[in-house]
């Protein structure tokens, strides 16, 4: 039975990674919570612009959270790098997408995915085990 759960555990030595993947949770539940909103509500998909970055700012400094406590050093450089990719892979996935182009809410969302995430970086390491 060891074996089984030895292969079947899934375990991320890089805590950039690792906080990229709990951004992606994050960004899922912001997701299926704004498509409810829009749904059950009156809202306009137009008037959506700051609900999606506050979404994007969320799973970003969760995600700053969870590299920062899993690395136990350098939060804020952390939690930065890991708003920096989560920005670098949403463009990417955009741009494959529905070929998005560029435009001013591209530096604004990099703005506030590295200051969130710089931000749950510093929160996670005072979180970590090593820091006492």
């Amino acid at each position: 039975m060891d074996t089984l759960t030895r292969v079947l555990s899934l375990r991320n030595a890089s805590p950039v990674v690792s906080g990229l993947y709990w951004s992606g949770i994050w960004l899922a539940v912001g997701a299926l919570l704004l498509s409810a909103l829009l749904t059950g509500s009156s809202f306009s998909e137009s008037g959506m612009l700051p609900w999606v970055f506050g979404v994007h700012g969320c799973a970003t400094l969760a995600g700053g959270f969870a590299s920062a406590k899993r690395s136990g050093r350098r939060g804020w450089y952390f939690g930065m790098t890991n708003g920096f990719l989560y920005t670098l892979l949403l463009m990417t996935i955009s741009f494959l997408a529905t070929d998005a182009s560029w435009t001013t809410a591209v530096p604004l969302l990099l703005l506030v995915t590295c200051l969130s995430g710089a931000f749950g970086g510093m929160l996670g390491v005072n979180a970590g085990s090593n820091s006492r």
